[in-house]
């Protein structure tokens, strides 16, 4: 897949060629039937949406539908040039992919550390830095969820004023933990996430509350994940506390005795190469992949240059277009590991669920202009930038590999931005062409809009506009280059709009891959 184009020039005119080799180009602004296409010297022959698909010449029945020169789908009819190209005449299915791997992989050279971009962010004592400074309540299991919230509601309205170098206790409870398959992977996954959570750089102090008869148990979870009880880290089970009243009070006090150490942070001048960023995307459209999602990618590579992480996700949402990953793999063992992740969810979890690596996408990715899983896996995996793959996790597994790396998660955001975070994240960037409403504390999340007119709608909501390569008002090296610099004021501690609007209580969803019993 080629961005040869679009890094070079801004875009004009009715519609946007991705690629010479292309059979369908994209309506830049709405076409309306009988409009001439002089690029294409071709007629539209149906009113076609902004953001929304054109063949460009006739496309005979069956035949691959090229975007970006990658297949995207199979034209279930003869299509003629002119016509609106979209799902109802848009067939998916299988098809041999050649996954090369290693035979675009090329090493990025790292800057010096002298010359690699900084922040000021918060150094912790084991050496990993954060960008935001909390202290965080979990719960091993959903019955000690009141509990956690209550905790935590006892630290708003004003009650942090004097601990101005803390931004807040928040409260992380979830779903699980008992009425599930508790053993082997279910177990060791709520776990992984819990801890990671833990150890997450942008906490200064955990809470963690159980109830005590739970599968999940406080002890178990404690060994699996290394973790110390200490003045950072308290661990309360309810019913040796003596029930709901007496946890909160004792949990409540615990937070007043970290408070003090907490508040001594402060930020430093770091580098970037200490950012660790999930990648994320919702909400998509037919411009993801040609403004926001590229945008995010090459500043990723930026980042990726200075010694930074990027870590991409969602792996229903890379399907159809693996083969473009496991060729930029640093080694074969890489590239089969994401091949293997790609098998099990295929063989082994989507049988009999309705998941979009089945092939369909959401009502509203349709309506934004994607057909099937594979258009938008086109899109989503251009978060990643162009960078050599150099590692493959499971879900909430630690992050340690520096550069562009992948984590297995499913494709709801929630539950795929919980696995990044767990994994070490210590930012979000999300991008939307519909308009996605997240934030995810502790971290911050920067949402980027792929059009223009949203980004004017939901502004409230939006933290860049990459809809100005579409206006013709920005190319692509320059959009990259404000991402990357919005990145490195928000990571400072600029107040993304997640974080002013207060979101990102209740986005800590663990994967739930058990059998609910």
């Amino acid at each position: 897949m080629s961005m040869i184009d679009l890094h070079a020039k801004t875009m004009v005119g009715p519609v946007i060629r991705l690629h010479p080799n292309d059979n369908v180009v994209v309506a830049r602004t709405e076409v309306g039937i009988g409009s001439a296409i002089p690029s294409e010297g071709i007629t539209s022959r149906s009113q076609v949406p902004s953001g929304h698909k054109i063949a460009a010449r006739p496309i005979k029945a069956g035949e691959p539908i090229l975007k970006y020169n990658v297949v995207i789908g199979f034209a279930a009819v003869d299509i003629a040039p002119g016509t609106y190209v979209h799902s109802h005449n848009v067939s998916f299915k299988e098809y041999s992919r050649d996954y090369a791997y290693t035979q675009d992989y090329v090493p990025t050279p790292i800057l010096p550390v002298a010359q690699q971009a900084t922040f000021e962010g918060y150094v912790r004592p084991n050496g990993s830095v954060g960008t935001r400074n909390y202290i965080g309540v979990l719960s091993t299991v959903n019955c000690s969820a009141t509990v956690v919230h209550k905790v935590a509601e006892a630290f708003k309205h004003g009650k942090l004023d004097a601990y101005p170098h803390i931004d807040g206790v928040v409260g992380l409870s979830h779903g699980l933990g008992c009425g599930m398959e508790m053993s082997g992977e279910p177990m060791n996954l709520l776990r992984r996430t819990i801890g990671g959570y833990a150890r997450n750089p942008n906490f200064a102090a955990v809470l963690i509350i159980g109830l005590g008869c739970e599968r999940n148990q406080m002890q178990g979870l404690l060994e699996q994940e290394g973790l110390q009880t200490g003045p950072k880290l308290y661990t309360f089970v309810m019913q040796e506390e003596g029930g709901t009243r007496k946890t909160v009070e004792a949990a409540v006090a615990a937070v007043e005795a970290m408070l003090p150490e907490a508040n001594q942070a402060r930020r430093s001048t770091v580098s970037v190469s200490h950012l660790k960023i999930g990648l994320q995307c919702g909400g998509s459209d037919g411009f993801s992949s040609i403004t926001a999602n590229p945008g995010l990618g090459a500043a990723m590579d930026i980042l990726v240059r200075h010694g930074g992480t990027a870590i991409l996700s969602e792996t229903p949402e890379i399907y159809g277009v693996e083969h473009t990953l496991t060729r930029r793999a640093c080694s074969r063992e890489v590239g089969e590991k994401l091949i293997q992740r790609i098998k099990w969810w295929k063989d082994e979890y989507s049988p009999g669920r309705d998941v979009q690596i089945n092939g369909a996408v959401s009502p509203g990715n349709n309506m934004g202009g994607l057909a099937n899983i594979f258009e938008k896996s086109l899109g989503s995996s251009m978060k990643g930038g162009t960078t050599g793959l150099m590692e493959v996790y499971r879900y909430a597994e630690p992050v340690q590999q520096n550069g562009f790396v992948f984590m297995d998660t499913p494709g709801f955001d929630p539950v795929s931005a919980t696995g990044q975070i767990a994994g070490g994240a210590n930012m979000i960037c999300f991008t939307t062409g519909r308009g996605s409403m997240f934030g995810a504390k502790p971290v911050p999340s920067i949402k980027l809009a792929t059009n223009t007119p949203m980004y004017n709608r939901l502004t409230e909501d939006m933290d860049y506009n990459c809809g100005v390569l579409l206006d013709g008002t920005a190319t692509m090296p320059e959009v990259a280059q404000g991402i990357f610099d919005l990145i490195r004021r928000v990571a400072s501690g600029e107040p993304s709009k997640s974080e002013l609007l207060g979101l990102g209580d209740h986005e800590f969803v663990p994967w739930n891959i058990g059998v609910t019993s």
